[in-house]
Order: structure tokens, then sequence, then C-alpha cells
């Protein structure tokens, strides 16, 4: 993403929505997968998201997009999804490899109809996701110390 400034965060780190159920659903879901641990996520409702996503070029008042920062790239839509499932590994990124072969401007506008329908077919909190004791060290809501 061209243009975007430089912040440090740690890696691979998920912004998401941290009030769509949609979105916190995921969430859960790949808690529940990455039995390493190695996912970071923070909610785009927290001071740090919101910095993320302004950098970024996301309206964290509207987001259209998640964000997926892993090996120095900051990911989108289908792009995002599919690096997501790749560093899950197996059977997650066997999956990545099937739906990838697909053409990007399909996938983006799955991708893109989802998110824009995400509140009115999943539902939205009030409140963003709170995790568990076990979950909260792997959401990152301060930006890390230089």
């Amino acid at each position: 993403m061209p243009g975007r400034q430089a912040m440090s965060h740690p890696e691979p780190l998920w912004l998401f929505d941290g009030v769509c159920n949609l979105c916190s659903g995921s969430v859960r879901a790949v808690l529940a997968i990455d039995r390493k641990g190695i996912m970071r996520f923070t909610p785009i409702q927290s001071d740090y998201g919101r910095a993320l996503a302004l950098a970024h070029g996301i309206d964290p008042d509207h987001p259209a997009s998640f964000l997926y920062l892993d090996n120095g790239q900051a990911l989108e839509k289908s792009a995002a999804i599919l690096a997501l499932l790749r560093r899950l590994g197996g059977p997650w990124s066997w999956l990545a490899a099937v739906v990838g072969v697909l053409p990007r401007a399909w996938l983006d506008a799955g991708y893109d109809w989802l998110a824009a329908n995400r509140y009115r077919l999943m539902g939205k909190r009030s409140t963003c996701m709170v995790p568990t004791l076990a979950q909260r060290a792997r959401f990152v809501l301060e930006p890390p110390a230089a």
C-alpha cells in the first residue's frame, strides 16, 4: 500500500471490527484453530486499532475491510483472508490454495458484498468483543514500545 505511514506492530496482526458479530466470531474461530498462538489481534475500536486503520487508509468508523499485517505486508479483503489461512497451516492453507485460484476480482467482489452486509446478516454488538483471560495476551490494544 504505497503512501501509507509505517507503524510498529507485532506480526502477524489482525485488525478487526470488534462490534461485528461475523468479525468477532471469525477471531474466536482463529483463536481456537491457532494452537501455536502466533496470531495477534486488535479491534479497530481500540486507540491502537484506530491508529493502524488510519495509517493504512481504512475509515475506523466505517471499515469496509479488515487489515492483516504479516511479513512486512498490509493486506486487505481476499488477499488478507488468503494470507491468514496460509499462516494457519493445513488444512487451512490447503483451502487458501484451492480458493486462491479464483480471480481476485471475484473474490474481492464477494468480500465487498459480505462486508457491506455483515451487520444485517450477522448482527452487531453494542460493545467490543471481550477476550477471555487466557486469550488476552494475544490482543494488542496499545502500540508496541519503540
